[in-house]
């Protein structure tokens, strides 16, 4: 009486049910780090997706953990392929059980003097068709991997391929000077929407927002001549760090280059770079609060010790603007 159900049951259970997905219209399809701690949204190409990444590995481009390739299904994409799992399924079950009560129907005896009549009413009004799930908006930035060529996209930040895994010292350092450029360039926005609910939270957010950014500056600075110089001079043994004191760092560089800061620079961009890192040591060290080791360093006599420094949007892009011409000279030389 329920062949047709049988049959159904053993198909469904044998065949894997394929739900297609939708690329965005520039071509990108979203993936999702499976890291519970990261969770990092993001979208690869799709012919890129077929053609160079690995079954058996791919990573976060915000924080390099590494799964299958079967891992980076995002919340938005289970929760829809389950909802057209269910319907499908539930459609050819409903659809088998209505065809056994139609068989069974058919088998009854005309004109007995008892006859039995089976009614099905199923919750599915025909065969359901499969719908594709839908991709998320564009994402506005856009990144080709140097080393295998891999096109994926992000919002804000990232540092790795998702299919090779490789972190350009390069592309860190742009996107982090950046996304510190925005920082200060939006500053007058942050401060008056924070204004509506507190001037004094707005002065506070806009000050700690320009202070980060200094740190986040020689951060990325740091970054890429530690990956710079390892991969130009690897059997030199590099200081924790070395490449935030700017006399450390510059004799690692004469070490390889036979020039120094000295030779990038002009004097008086060279004092201002010392007093910078000089600046946001203290920042780091001392909250900011003057002591005589950053007088005598930095040769600062606008402060007394005790002060707290006071650091401003031009001495943020002042930083920027000179980090980066020593990496533009790096990349000359060496890249």
């Amino acid at each position: 009486m329920f062949e047709k159900l049988i049959k159904e049951l053993e198909d469904l259970q044998n065949n894997r049910v394929s739900i297609p997905v939708k690329s965005d219209s520039d071509g990108y399809v979203d993936r999702e780090c499976p890291n519970e701690e990261c969770l990092f949204v993001f979208k690869v190409n799709e012919d890129d997706w077929r053609d160079i990444f690995r079954d058996e590995q791919v990573f976060c481009p915000l924080c390099r953990h590494e799964a299958n390739a079967d891992s980076w299904w995002t919340q938005e994409q289970l929760k829809h392929a389950q909802e057209e799992a269910f319907k499908y399924v539930s459609s050819r079950i409903d659809s088998a059980l209505a065809q056994g009560a139609k068989d069974f129907n058919a088998k009854q005896p005309r004109n007995a003097f008892l006859s039995l009549k089976m009614t099905y009413k199923g919750h599915s009004s025909g065969s359901h068709y499969m719908l594709p799930i839908p991709a998320s908006e564009e994402m506005q930035l856009k990144i080709q991997c140097k080393s295998c060529q891999a096109r994926y996209s992000v919002i804000g930040s990232a540092f790795f391929c998702p299919a090779c895994g490789h972190n350009s010292a390069e592309e860190t350092f742009d996107r982090s000077i950046k996304k510190i450029e925005d920082k200060i360039k939006n500053l007058p926005v942050i401060r008056k929407a924070v204004a509506q609910v507190s001037k004094d939270e707005a002065e506070t957010t806009c000050r700690s927002l320009i202070e980060s950014s200094f740190n986040e500056c020689i951060v990325a600075f740091q970054r890429f001549c530690e990956v710079v110089f390892a991969e130009k001079s690897p059997g030199t043994k590099v200081k924790f760090n070395a490449f935030q004191n700017l006399d450390m760092g510059s004799d690692y560089w004469r070490q390889l280059l036979s020039e120094t800061y000295s030779d990038w620079l002009t004097p008086s961009e060279l004092s201002q770079l010392n007093k910078l890192f000089q600046q946001r040591h203290l920042l780091a060290h001392t909250e900011g609060i003057i002591d005589q080791k950053y007088i005598d360093k930095s040769g600062d006599q606008t402060y007394k010790a005790a002060q707290r420094l006071v650091i401003k949007e031009k001495d943020v892009l002042q930083l920027v603007k000179l980090v980066t011409k020593i990496v533009a000279t790096l990349r000359a030389k060496l890249l």
